[in-house]
């Protein structure tokens, strides 16, 4: 193993071993994404079956609110599972991921109404989505670290932006199945048991995929370099946090943009361009559609013209699209134009979720590569991504004007436009091993 800083490339008879590596993981990160999405889709029946039913707007802001809370435990679990991961492997970390994801979401599908258990509803359903957080925090660092290291060292972002790509298809997959069932039950039917039947599909789909995850074999970058971690003096923290202090700030916008264009969308349209749920729906999967196809090419071509390109391309375009297209929105209340924004908005995101996790991954040594980028982008996340929708909720109600939320969209991609530009490509390097001497 070649500690200076040079890749290591997996042997021949390893190959099978990163093809599973690869299904494992992006069915195991679709799942995530699937439960988690799924929530914000079908948040409307939930709010009037698990809240209080006498204030309909208060419910909905609620249950925005439980969505947005529940990412507080996503640190938590980037910190307990990716450290998990940076001491004993990659794989028991993406188990027990899976497992948790898995029960959590079944737990969804049987809460009691609030008409039968009052209070405890809510308090349940916060329980299983703080759950979910732990989950998914833990899910992200220890996928990427997975991928980047089964990859060989040409083809970092292709491979790292399969985890990105596993987010729109899992959000393609949730929207998807609401669009089935809500076309196919009534209004009362959905809100008296249809919004449940994702959640059972999703827990069922987590046990698979628990099983098949128990025969991942884990990574050859990891495996070698257990002498090596220790041997070797633990990083600076100084250099730890600076770090993990630019993956936060190039997660800002990352995270923002996925929670208002693809969660927080759906409630936008279907109240502010009056569509119909399953219009609104449509519109969603055919953004997701476009993402998911887009991902890996992004991802690809950052292997031979750098990340930073496609990420400053990516900001630029929303900075520019954004205001004018929450004003179209609402003033021309076309489903037709919804369709043509959000597929707009689509290809900005993919151009920013292809190159990303890869360069998260190239800005660490083996030994931190799962917990700090997956603690560092979590924060980013429960501050500025879980509670985006419930935010734009409120800034649409306080300064009484369907465009408000463009301004925290704004301001993310400023933050994240200003990282980019005081740090340099990392595509061509070669993956760090260590830090410091020894």
């Amino acid at each position: 193993m070649d500690v200076t800083g040079q890749d290591s490339l997996p042997a021949t008879r390893e190959g099978g071993g990163r093809m599973r590596a690869g299904i494992g993981t992006m069915l195991g990160g679709t799942l995530e994404w699937y439960d988690f999405t799924i929530y914000g889709i079908l948040i409307l029946y939930i709010a009037e079956t698990i809240f209080p039913p006498d204030e309909a707007d208060a419910a909905l802001l609620a249950a925005f609110l439980l969505f947005g809370v529940s990412f507080l435990s996503r640190p938590f679990g980037g910190l307990i599972l990716g450290g998990y991961s940076d001491r004993r492997g990659r794989k028991p970390a993406l188990l027990a991921a899976v497992a948790m994801m898995a029960m959590a979401t079944l737990a969804i599908a049987f809460i009691p109404p609030y008409a039968a258990i009052g209070i405890a509803a809510p308090i349940l359903l916060l329980m299983t989505r703080l759950l979910q957080g732990l989950s998914a925090g833990g899910e992200f660092g220890t996928a990427n670290a997975f991928l980047v290291e089964w990859s060989t060292p040409d083809r970092r972002g292709l491979w790292g932006s399969l985890l990105s790509m596993t987010v729109a298809v899992g959000n393609l997959l949730a929207n998807a199945i609401a669009t089935i069932v809500i076309t196919t039950l009534s209004r009362e039917q959905m809100t008296s048991w249809g919004w449940r039947i994702p959640f059972v599909v999703g827990g069922a789909l987590g046990l698979i995929v628990l099983w098949m995850r128990v025969g991942l074999v884990e990574t050859p970058v990891f495996r070698d370099a257990r002498p090596i971690r220790a041997k070797s003096p633990q990083p600076e923290w100084g250099r730890k946090f600076g770090r993990g202090a630019i993956v936060f700030g190039l997660s800002v916008y990352w995270t923002v943009c996925f929670y208002i264009f693809m969660i927080y969308m759906p409630t936008y349209t279907r109240i502010h361009a009056e569509l119909t749920a399953t219009q609104a729906a449509v519109s969603n999967t055919v953004a997701s559609l476009v993402i998911a196809v887009l991902i890996p090419l992004f991802g690809g071509l950052s292997d031979r013209y750098g990340r930073r390109p496609f990420l400053l391309a990516s900001c630029i375009a929303v900075m520019v699209l954004t205001l004018p297209a929450f004003w179209l929105i609402a003033a021309v209340k076309s489903f037709a134009l919804v369709v043509i924004i959000q597929a707009c908005f689509g290809i900005a995101i993919a151009l920013y979720s292809g190159p990303c996790p890869a360069l998260f991954a190239e800005l660490f040594p083996t030994q931190s590569r799962s917990s700090w980028p997956a603690v560092a982008y979590a924060l980013a996340v429960a501050v500025f991504g879980g509670f985006a929708p419930s935010f734009a909720v409120w800034l649409t109600q306080a300064f009484d004007t369907p465009v408000a939320p463009a301004a925290y969209v704004l301001a993310a991609a400023g933050v994240s436009l200003a990282v980019l530009l005081s740090i340099g490509e990392t595509a061509h390097r070669p993956i760090v091993e260590r830090w410091g001497k020894g």
